[in-house]
């Protein structure tokens, strides 16, 4: 199964990529890159213009850049798809560490006849820690062509499937998967959390 990494973002508010930043004596892309390398055959970086990241991976990794530039992560899904080796990935951000991969793996395994299968607590779904057929491609591109950025607009398009609180709740329960980085703020309280966690020594 391939997992794909979206990297592509502009990170205003942090000053400068998301991936640099740090926790503990890791980037961000190493946190995730770590974490879905214990479930993937392939690792898939979708970039905005296919620049080198730094890390180490011990699975197959590939850095593809956006076929269609400056449209967001639905570009970025876009591109990673059409590069996975496999007929359905994982989808993430680059920005959320603490990923559960027992969560991820049970989204995988119900994908099934399904299109995506979509994390959604109350009126919020998670479009950016989900599952993703092959399908897709030719919705998700047909949206881009016609400037189409929302990927909410693909839902209406294809077979989706929810997983509901409850259910993530068996797997992850403290919903850690779905933290993602933002702000100066927001990495503080990732390195806290990682520390009250005992992560930081984890290997």
């Amino acid at each position: 199964m391939t997992a794909i990494i979206l990297a592509g973002g502009k990170s205003v508010r942090l000053g400068r990529s998301k991936f640099l930043e740090t926790i503990g004596d890791k980037s961000l892309i190493q946190w995730v890159v770590d974490r879905l390398s214990t479930i993937s055959t392939e690792i898939v970086i979708a970039t905005a213009h296919g620049e080198t990241i730094s890390f180490t991976s011990t699975v197959r990794t590939k850095i593809v850049a956006d076929i269609f530039p400056e449209k967001g992560p639905l570009s970025g899904i876009h591109a990673g798809l059409i590069a996975s080796s496999s007929s359905q990935a994982i989808v993430v951000g680059c920005d959320m560490p603490f990923l559960n991969t027992n969560l991820l793996l049970h989204m995988a395994q119900v994908l099934g006849d399904y299109d995506i299968v979509l994390p959604r607590i109350g009126q919020l779904v998670e479009p950016l820690c989900a599952v993703y057929s092959k399908n897709c491609v030719a919705p998700v591109q047909e949206l881009l062509e016609h400037d189409e950025r929302r990927i909410t607009k693909l839902f209406n398009m294809v077979k989706v499937k929810y997983i509901e609180e409850g259910e993530i709740d068996r797997f992850d329960p403290e919903r850690v998967s779905f933290f993602n980085i933002n702000s100066r703020n927001d990495l503080d309280k990732a390195r806290q959390l990682a520390a009250r966690k005992g992560w930081l020594q984890a290997k």
